[in-house]
């Protein structure tokens, strides 16, 4: 039976075989619950999801001690308490337990399979074995504390997409070392400032990489790091474009791990100790240095696969770099036993094409992108199907920005008609999701299937009382076990409190606006604080987008709100220039899908959208800059994909102002 308002509903075969599906039924028998799947009926799956929803929020100490006994969490000693304090900030989870996240990946490997698949942009490719990754991973844990790393220092890393940095990551897991990771497409002066937080004993490098068809040198930008950063006691070259580098006193990979195998070990580590450390966007201000625990990324990344459904056979790519969440989120694809992959370089080379054809010839089951990328699909009338062979592509995630109704249909009529479309959102915050798949759901355009299991997402109005089918704060209730433990370096937790905690008292306000409906499915509408309000009403700067580059003309927008006037900054596709009746067709779209209250005062062609590293336009960062602000003290040009982006649309705005 299917809804024609649904784009999608899973088979019979396909909820059977989901890992939601097993976990409801142990569920069932181990706990003695009385939950429903409906095998035939998806749609009645949503009453039947939100029951055990309700159950895992409103107990939240059985729902993560079942996540616990269900995926069969190894630990050196028992714990004493599921939670404590059981409000937020600062619970801590599983008290007294001992465990290692590296213990965990290898405890899954496929032993005479491939762990690890690397293709690069220039179609160079190779595959790294679970036997392999095992020595590696032991030779150079082996290495690090022969050179006097132990629990607590911290191993950073500047590299590309490559896997050398999964095997340092598990090594320094291993060993209780702190990992961190830097994008080789990140400048100098970015990895410097956030090195000189962390201290680092041990810095990892490439000496480049290939990108948009051009190799990237950073030989010079090493230099300036291993300078500037006097924590740095030992550097490893790991070779990208050439064999060997120009950085003096750097050890070299292949001498680093070319020693005898090792037998596996791991350093037992309390559930709550730091297992890396995460930097968050920064357009802003200053990065916020997030640190997980061991214990939370394990157990959150297992309740994780009930909602992306990763399975021991899996091949999965999520396209990131190291400098993004996403990029830790494929590594944690070895907890379930799936072969990750990696594509290092351009995904907008060859117009668009590397990711689809990688997720042909390495037979993907799970393509992981970001809505950015689906909508330059969409504008580019690209259509996969028709190029590429997708049998295998069980799955597509979409993260990073809301995805619009349009990039859902796009999906199913271009892309494959019985895949499952999996959208969701979380953050850096908790390198997870908060809300988004579900594989026994129906899928409705525009809408992620529902809020993930345990994780109590509500939307408040501006008083703190929860709303349905209309625009809230996005919040959490309950405290989660991959929340920061801390940030670094915040020793009185006043910078983390103020980040999470100031608007809603104990509550955790996220900054996105949301609408959960009544049937338990969720919308995105963007970042709360770049919200447009006229006469009264506000409304999220997404609702605008899907409408404006809809228009076949425009390729991509940014909408902010200027001295109470609507300003829309528009990139027209190659050839088109902006004139009146294009002018009048955008607002002329905006009036009849919003009202009269929402269509542009000001529209300006620009060449191209600021995006931060995440690929999140830059809404706030603008607006404060064309209010007055010094460029360098509204946002970190550091940390921006594009900063050139920003001098085009100050220059245009000025030059429009000054013709008004």
């Amino acid at each position: 039976m299917k809804d024609s308002n649904t784009l999608w509903q899973p088979s019979e075969k396909f909820i059977e075989k989901s890992n939601v599906f097993k976990y409801v039924n142990w569920l069932n028998e181990i706990y003695n619950k009385s939950f429903e799947i409906d095998l035939k009926n998806p749609l009645k799956n949503v009453e039947n999801y939100t029951k055990i929803w309700n159950w895992s929020v409103e107990n939240n100490e059985e729902f993560w001690e079942s996540i616990w006994n269900f995926f069969g969490i190894i630990s050196h000693k028992s714990y004493s308490k599921i939670i404590e304090p059981k409000s937020m900030p600062g619970a801590r989870w599983f008290i007294d337990s001992k465990l290692n996240y590296a213990e965990h990946v290898f405890n899954q490997a496929r032993w005479g399979e491939d762990a690890i698949i690397y293709v690069r942009e220039d179609g160079f490719r190779r595959n790294i074995s679970w036997e392999k990754l095992a020595k590696e991973v032991s030779t150079l844990s082996v290495w690090l504390k022969e050179n006097g790393v132990k629990k607590g220092d911290r191993v950073a890393a500047y590299v590309s997409q490559i896997p050398e940095a999964v095997i340092a990551l598990l090594a320094s897991a291993s060993i209780g070392a702190i990992w961190a990771s830097f994008g080789a497409e990140l400048m100098s002066r970015a990895v410097i400032d956030r090195l000189q937080i962390l201290e680092p004993k041990v810095f990892l490098f490439v000496d480049g990489y290939i990108y948009n068809g051009k190799q990237i040198n950073k030989e010079v930008d090493v230099e300036k790091i291993l300078s500037e950063v006097k924590s740095i006691e030992k550097s490893i070259f790991i070779p990208s474009l050439n064999k060997e580098s120009s950085i003096d006193k750097s050890h070299h990979w292949q001498d680093v791990t070319k020693s005898k195998s090792y037998k596996l070990s791991f350093e037992h580590m309390d559930f709550n100790d730091p297992l890396w450390i995460l930097f968050t966007s920064g357009t802003t201000g200053n990065p916020k240095p997030v640190v997980h625990s061991h214990g939370g990324i394990l157990i959150e990344t297992f309740k994780g696969s009930l909602h992306l459904d990763l399975k021991r056979d899996d091949k999965f790519l999520w396209y990131s770099t190291p400098s993004w969440m996403m990029w830790n989120v494929v590594v944690n694809g070895l907890l379930s036993g799936a072969t990750i992959v990696f594509y290092d370089g351009s995904p907008m080379y060859k117009n668009l094409l590397p990711l689809w054809e990688i997720a042909e010839k390495e037979k993907l089951t799970v393509l992981g992108t970001s809505a950015p990328f689906i909508h330059a699909c969409m504008k580019l009338g690209l259509r996969p199907k028709e190029s590429f062979n997708l049998e295998n592509l069980r799955e597509i995630g979409s993260t990073a920005a809301p995805l619009s109704p349009q990039g859902f249909e796009w999906v199913y009529e271009y892309v494959k008609d019985d895949v499952w479309l999996n959208p969701s959102s979380g953050g850096t915050d908790i390198c997870s999701g908060f809300v988004g798949g579900c594989p026994i759901l129906p899928l409705w355009k525009g809408e992620m299937q529902c809020r993930w299991l345990g994780v109590k997402v509500n939307a408040y109005d501006i008083n703190g009382n929860p709303v349905y089918d209309q625009m809230g704060e996005l919040v959490i209730e309950n405290p989660l076990p991959s929340m920061p433990i801390y940030f670094w370096k915040d020793n009185d937790y006043s910078w983390y409190r103020e980040s999470y905690f100031s608007l809603f008292p104990n509550v955790w306000w996220h900054g996105d606006w949301i609408i959960i409906t009544r049937k338990g499915t969720v919308i995105i509408l963007g970042r709360s604080d770049s919200t447009i309000k006229r006469k009264g009403v506000r409304i999220g700067t997404l609702d605008i987008y899907k409408i404006v580059e809809s228009i076949p003309e425009i390729q991509n927008s940014l909408v902010i709100e200027l001295n109470e006037r609507i300003t829309l900054f528009v990139v027209l596709k190659e050839g088109i220039n902006l004139n009146e009746e294009l002018k009048q067709k955008i607002n002329n779209s905006l009036r009849q899908q919003l009202g009269p209250y929402f269509i542009a005062d000001d529209i300006i062609q620009v060449k191209d959208i600021p995006l931060t590293l995440n690929f999140k336009k830059l809404e706030v960062p603008i607006k404060k800059i064309l209010l007055g602000w010094d460029i360098n003290k509204a946002v970190n040009l550091a940390n921006v994909l594009n900063p050139e982006s920003i001098y085009g649309i100050v220059e245009s705005y000025k030059k429009y102002i000054e013709k008004s």
